[in-house]
């Protein structure tokens, strides 16, 4: 039984795996298959932030999302996957802060908040290969080619959509909450 341990190489057979569902195309597939009929379960990427390296703590996220969409894929439902990329924040804008050297909101304001906004641009796109290659390692099926990005004109005008019809319906009401601040961003937290 032991005798075939030197040859038990897990990179090796994870690059095969992720070799065949390359090239058979398994997901797109299935994703083919499925589409139309039945019932649908349309999932929409809970995005993670597009500012950094993803961590051990997005596999357990995605685990928990994809044991759930493959449920549904079993049971008869069509399941379409769109990604998602947040790309506003605090950890976004923490990240600018942090490579211009900014320590406070006068500084922001000095550099000029188009100059700043445009730093930001650029950080959301440094990682994005990386969380690719990442959602395909971990066998965490999502459309990556048509992904729904937040800082996107026609995303940032759904939403628009969205909050003028809960308006309309009355289903917004004013109210005051005290909320955790951060005295150095001038922000609230979320």
């Amino acid at each position: 039984m032991l005798r075939n341990l030197q040859e038990f190489n897990l990179p090796a057979i994870e690059e095969k795996v992720l070799e065949n569902w390359k090239g058979t195309q398994v997901f797109k597939k299935l994703q083919a298959r499925k589409a139309g009929k039945g019932k649908t379960f349309r999932f929409y990427e809970g995005p993670p932030y597009a500012n950094g390296h993803p961590g051990i703590h997005h596999i357990i996220s995605r685990v928990f999302k994809d044991i759930i969409l493959r449920y549904k894929s079993m049971t008869g439902f069509s399941v379409p996957r769109r990604a998602g990329w947040d790309t506003h924040g605090l950890p976004i804008e923490l990240a600018v802060e942090k490579e211009l050297g900014i320590k406070n909101k006068n500084e922001i304001d000095k550099l000029g908040v188009a100059v700043f906004n445009k730093k930001a641009r650029e950080i959301i796109w440094r990682y994005l290969d990386e969380w690719e290659k990442f959602t395909e390692r971990i066998g965490y099926w999502l459309d990556l080619k048509d992904p729904y990005i937040t800082c996107e004109n026609d995303y940032i005008e759904s939403l628009w959509w969205i909050f003028k019809e809960v308006e309309k319906r009355g289903y917004l009401k004013e109210s005051r909450k005290v909320v955790p601040y951060c005295p150095r961003c001038e922000t609230p937290l979320s």
